[in-house]
């Protein structure tokens, strides 16, 4: 073995743990954080712009547009760059979080809106009919059955996040990636560090997928399990 190889085998393992604590210490929370803000944001969004009242409707409207229609990155340096300009600083965590979160927010709306509009309309006119109130419908009706359908491709938006978090880097988090930049700049082995980061992002990405699986089949031997009770009930 030549004395190159056992060198690049030293950084290798050396930098595995620095790289998979950054990960843990700083991707998976950012992830986390984002997301679950994302996702209270996504069912507001969701519900506002099917909502009757117009001008609620519109301001969620122009919300997801804005941010679907710009880069990540570009939202990113706004809020970290650029709002110091205006009298607002914040932390490079905190500045991630507010990114991540409204982009998660955006495009997860358009899906839980896409599942809530899914729901046949005679689901809803045998609710009303039942004396319940729209609010109620969406609540006890709608939602549970939306929250099946969106579970998969909610998930696949989590699993994107999770990558999307090396973002974070060019606004000076010390996540995954920004610390592999760190050790790259002591060892001069880009292609090694990067190929080491891809590979533990590959890991996250493979345990969060079989984490999918298994819950969209639960998931679908719930549905079952509903479809059997509602046929049961109207036999």
């Amino acid at each position: 073995m030549s004395d190159r190889t056992e060198r690049l085998i030293g950084i290798f393992t050396d930098s595995f743990w620095p790289l998979l604590q950054a990960g843990l210490e700083y991707t998976v929370p950012l992830t986390l954080v984002s997301y679950a803000i994302g996702l209270v944001l996504a069912l507001v969004t969701a519900i506002s712009r099917i909502s009757r009242w117009g001008p609620l409707s519109m301001v969620f409207r122009f919300y997801v547009w804005l941010i679907r229609g710009t880069p990540l990155i570009v939202q990113l340096f706004v809020i970290f760059y650029g709002l110091p300009s205006i009298g607002v600083t914040l932390d490079p965590f905190t500045a991630a979080v507010i990114g991540f979160s409204l982009s998660v927010g955006a495009y997860g709306s358009e899906i839980v809106r896409a599942a809530i509009l899914s729901i046949p309309d005679g689901q809803w006119e045998a609710a009303y009919a039942s004396g319940m109130r729209r609010s109620q419908v969406l609540r006890w009706v709608v939602i549970p059955q939306a929250v099946n359908v969106s579970v998969p491709p909610m998930f696949n938006a989590f699993i994107s996040l999770v990558k999307d978090t090396s973002l974070a880097a060019t606004i000076t988090v010390t996540e995954l990636f920004r610390k592999s930049q760190q050790i790259t700049a002591f060892t001069y082995e880009p292609l090694l560090m990067y190929c080491e980061v891809a590979l533990i992002y590959l890991i996250f990405s493979t345990l969060l997928t079989i984490l999918q699986d298994r819950l969209e089949r639960r998931f679908s031997r719930q549905g079952a399990r509903i479809g059997e009770a509602d046929g049961n009930r109207l036999s």
